[in-house]
């Protein structure tokens, strides 16, 4: 993989992500309130799952088009198009949050269209990644960068439920409004390197068809050891943790007898684990045995999700402390995987690479979603919640001893160089 990145490079990046984190704050924020709203407006399970539905649903369709095209068009003028758009849509749903309370359905399309535009965002966004951060910088920067999303993420819930005290809905969207216009300023300011520059294979790249590069991005994930492994079980895993995903406002809600705050205060407990995992990751240097370290990961986040199902009624103590433990092994999952991502795949198919593993690895969240509603009303959401933590355990165990995943080398610089060697090699 050809070494663009400089100081230069790495300047401009932080820069750039220094707005992003703006962005993210404004974005958290408004998903803060909008899942708030549907659950105390509507009190039904199948109601929230479906909104959650629809999110997943909308960026696995789109996110396998959307890497192919980022891989192929200037990044930066793509970034910008949709988080404008984004920005756009919102402005429109002030408007009709300002005339009277919207139909569901209304707010269905919003979290559908920002769906799509987030599609398109966060391959773009990760493939920018290695074509400005140098390669011995990347397993710390994925850390910093999971560390500075966990302390957004942790705001975000607190400024979300202080807004709801004193403001309207119509009123707190504006704060995605305005974080979009302060990421604008270093995207506009900064170059961002291009995939044709770092290549120089603009007539290649004219020449071949979509679904040739599609191919190719399959092609590149298939020849990784183990990566195929690895995205079959994000599959079972992500369709396990979409119950909390979507029911998690009306478990506080609901069961728990708990309003804004204690919702936040629990979005604040997870996020603050995610934070300590975070500082983990960026400040050591070297992990050995990463596969081992990912599964054992996944394994305590998993009792984390199971503690948190069955805290006693009212007692968020619990809740936060099985928050937390999910919390703080994901930064290290997510940088872990990250890293051995952008250290083995080229950049110039980064984009495709990752949007495929996304959309493969999400592949049936939305099913998980659709279920996770009428599970609730069968099983009551403590239940749905722990059993799906007790068998994402199962199915890790499984995955760890009976596929050969264990033997997996991912650590070896020569082992990285015949992976290298072979991306380099594949035909279409």
């Amino acid at each position: 993989m050809e070494e663009i990145a400089n100081k230069g490079t790495f300047k401009s990046y932080l820069f750039f992500w220094s707005g992003q984190l703006f962005s993210l704050l404004g974005s958290m924020v408004v998903f803060f309130v909008i899942t708030f709203w549907i659950a105390d407006i509507y009190n039904d399970p199948i109601i929230s799952a479906f909104a959650s539905f629809l999110y997943i649903l909308m960026m696995t369709i789109c996110m396998p088009f959307a890497g192919v095209i980022a891989d192929r068009i200037n990044r930066k003028v793509l970034i910008i198009v949709v988080d404008s758009l984004q920005a756009y849509i919102t402005i429109l749903l002030i408007i009709i949050f300002y005339f009277g309370s919207p139909d569901i359905w209304i707010v269905y399309l919003f979290i559908s269209l920002r769906s799509v535009f987030q599609a398109f965002h966060v391959p773009t966004v990760n493939a920018i990644i290695p074509t400005m951060v140098p390669k011995d910088k990347l397993s710390r920067i994925n850390g910093v960068n999971f560390l500075f999303t966990g302390v957004v993420q942790l705001l975000a819930p607190f400024i979300g439920a202080m807004m709801l005290v004193f403001l309207s809905v119509y009123m707190i969207l504006w704060v995605d409004v305005i974080t979009f216009f302060i990421a604008l300023i270093p995207l506009l300011l900064i170059n961002i390197p291009s995939v044709r520059q770092v290549n120089h294979t603009e007539e290649k790249k004219a020449k071949s068809s979509f679904f040739k590069e599609f191919r190719l991005g399959l092609k590149t994930l298939k020849i990784i050891p183990g990566l195929v492994i690895m995205v079959i079980l994000s599959m079972l895993l992500n369709f396990l943790i979409q119950p909390v995903n979507a029911l998690m406002s009306l478990f506080i809600i609901d069961n728990h007898g708990g309003g804004v705050g204690h919702l936040a205060l629990a979005e604040i407990t997870f996020t603050g684990g995610m934070i300590a995992g975070a500082l983990v990751t960026s400040i050591k240097k070297n992990w050995k045995n990463k596969l081992r370290v990912i599964f054992i990961s996944i394994i305590i986040a998993l009792i984390g999700y199971m503690i948190f199902a069955i805290a006693p009624i009212g007692n968020y103590y619990i809740i936060g402390l099985g928050g937390a433990i999910l919390g703080f092994n994901l930064p290290i999952i997510n940088a872990l995987y990250q890293t051995f991502l952008q250290t083995t795949v080229p950049i110039d198919k980064m984009g495709r690479v990752t949007s495929i593993d996304h959309a493969l690895s999400s592949a049936i969240s939305p099913i998980g979603a659709l279920l996770a509603g009428p599970m609730a009303l069968i099983l009551g959401i403590p239940s749905l919640f722990f059993y799906s933590g007790f068998l994402g355990v199962i199915c890790t165990l499984g995955f760890w001893s009976f596929t050969g995943i264990r033997k997996v080398d991912i650590d070896s610089k020569s082992a990285l160089e015949e992976i290298n060697s072979q991306i380099e090699n594949i035909s279409i």
